[in-house]
């Protein structure tokens, strides 16, 4: 192998290590900020890279709004021991969790605390 090749694979083997790091960035959420609330379970979709939970909360003006929750994979979820049915559309739960940047109705899940007061990390 020449110099040449040597030197283009070192870039492209670069570039998908950028890729890879760049697609797991959280900067569209505020890292060091919470929002906690109440909500009800619409959606789950145990999925990879990220899993989702949706949830109707009631804001201030009493007014139902739809949230968008991304988690960690499912496959790191699995690992961390939740299972599918952790949490289920119907459910009752509390949220902990780090606010999108631009005040939108969506967060990056942190703790997720159940109807039978059981709380999980999702992260």
């Amino acid at each position: 192998m020449n110099l040449k090749n040597i030197g283009l694979a070192v870039i492209a083997a670069q570039l998908v290590a950028f890729a890879a790091w760049a697609h797991h960035s959280h900067g569209a959420y505020a890292m060091t900020d919470y929002t906690e609330f109440d909500g009800v379970v619409t959606e789950v979709y145990w999925i990879n890279p990220h899993a989702w939970v949706y949830v109707d909360v009631e804001n201030n003006q009493g007014e139902i709004e739809s949230w968008a929750l991304e988690a960690a994979g499912a496959t790191t979820l699995i690992r961390a021991g939740l299972a599918e049915d952790t949490v289920q559309p119907g459910d009752a739960i509390h949220v902990r969790c780090h606010p999108l940047r631009d005040g939108s109705n969506g967060c990056l899940l942190g703790y997720v605390t159940t109807e039978d007061g059981e709380t999980v990390l999702w992260d």
